[in-house]
């Protein structure tokens, strides 16, 4: 059996003295793609927040079989978690080429870095056009490829998304949706969603879990969630 990638127990987390976690567990394997589900306030941002040492946690995480929780977050992201935040998180002063070198500021291999240039202007060619322009007057669609891109830039094992699909056109998100399909398939690179549209979420991963007030109620292959009475009813809208 394959050794997970991730894997949190009884994680718990907290904004202050308030719990919003309540002692989830879940597993990510290598090279897959889970995602979660739940509606606003069930915890999906923080279970994120979570796993990046950014918020207070107790309990455990395990990332490739090191404990992981407790650390800092730009320690964590040297093990190779890369976060992509809601709301794009790109530096809006600064160029796309400058955003772009930024998210490779923890490598040294510029050989590796100038190839990772070219592989994801490959994904997304407006950002070759664009390198000179600065990030704050991108197109919303334009600022989440770029936020993906950065995140890239680390060459991370595992990707975290939250809410890639916020304030988008649907064409622009079925392209994004599309393109981190092949990111996944091309590059090994795990990803760990969350998103609000439930239907788009099960299409591309391959395993859910369902929160609900900081607590895991359904869990399984993105198959069965979908098939899920309750969940087609509550979050499929079906």
């Amino acid at each position: 059996m394959t050794a997970a990638l991730m894997q949190t127990q009884n994680l718990r987390a907290f904004y202050g003295n308030t719990r919003v976690l309540h002692g989830i567990d879940f597993v990510l394997q290598p090279g897959g793609i889970t995602t979660i589900l739940g509606a606003n306030g069930a915890g999906k941002t923080t279970a994120l927040r979570a796993i990046s040492g950014m918020v207070r946690t107790e309990g455990a995480i395990r990332f490739e079989g090191a404990r992981i929780d407790g650390r800092k977050t730009e320690d964590v992201a040297r093990r190779g978690i890369a976060h992509v935040p809601n709301g794009r998180g790109t530096i809006m002063q600064l160029t796309v080429h400058e955003n772009l070198k930024l998210g490779a500021y923890t490598r040294s291999d510029k050989r590796g870095v100038a190839q990772d240039f070219e592989l994801v202007f490959g994904y997304f060619p407006r950002l070759k056009e664009r390198q000179g322009q600065q990030a704050g007057t991108l197109s919303g669609g334009e600022q989440q490829m770029l936020a993906i891109s950065r995140a890239l830039m680390m060459r991370p094992k595992l990707l975290l998304l939250d809410e890639p699909s916020f304030g988008l056109a649907p064409l622009v998100v079925q392209e994004i949706f599309s393109i981190m399909r092949s990111i996944n398939k091309q590059q090994g690179v795990s990803m760990l969603l969350v998103e609000q549209n439930a239907s788009l979420a099960l299409d591309l991963a391959d395993h859910a879990y369902l929160l609900e007030t900081g607590n895991v109620v359904v869990s399984g292959t993105s198959r069965d969630i979908q098939q899920n009475p309750s969940v087609r009813r509550s979050y499929l809208g079906y």
